[in-house]
């Protein structure tokens, strides 16, 4: 009962770590997130694609191989062999699409932690004592060039 009863908080351990739970919770957001995406594609913006490109779809594009074999009242016997590139396509334009906003939304906190960091830093930092004025120092050169020419 021993190796049983380490081997479950050896894997109590693995499971709580903050990077396995924060991947976890990615995993979950990334899956919502996709949706939302899917929806912004498929919804808004291939119907535009599509009125541009003539009032289709990709994902009607296809390359028929073999087409389906019908009976006398019309059923499907048998059904078509084709390859629906314009699926491919319409994948790839998702996979940009959720490529580029994750993109942004890294920068976004990228810069977002950047600000935070450079506060912290500035707040950390001891204050520098104030160098001279300008009015100081050329005060003291007039001094030197005085003392020099005595």
């Amino acid at each position: 009962m021993g190796k049983m009863h380490d081997t479950i908080e050896e894997f109590k351990k693995f499971i709580f770590r903050g990077n396995v739970v924060d991947m976890a919770v990615g995993v979950v957001v990334g899956g919502a997130f996709s949706t939302i995406v899917n929806s912004m594609v498929n919804d808004i913006i291939m119907p535009i694609v599509g009125a541009i490109a003539g009032g289709t779809t990709f994902t009607n594009y296809k390359l028929v191989l073999h087409p389906a074999v019908l009976d006398e009242a019309g059923n499907v016997v048998t059904a078509e062999a084709a390859i629906l590139y314009g699926s491919f396509i319409q994948n790839i334009i998702n996979f940009l699409i959720i490529a580029a906003c994750v993109f942004f939304a890294i920068k976004v906190l990228n810069t977002i932690t950047a600000q935070f960091k450079a506060k912290e830093e500035e707040e950390a930092a001891p204050a520098e004592p104030a160098g001279p004025t300008s009015e100081e120092l050329l005060a003291e050169i007039r001094d030197l060039l005085k003392e020099k020419n005595a």
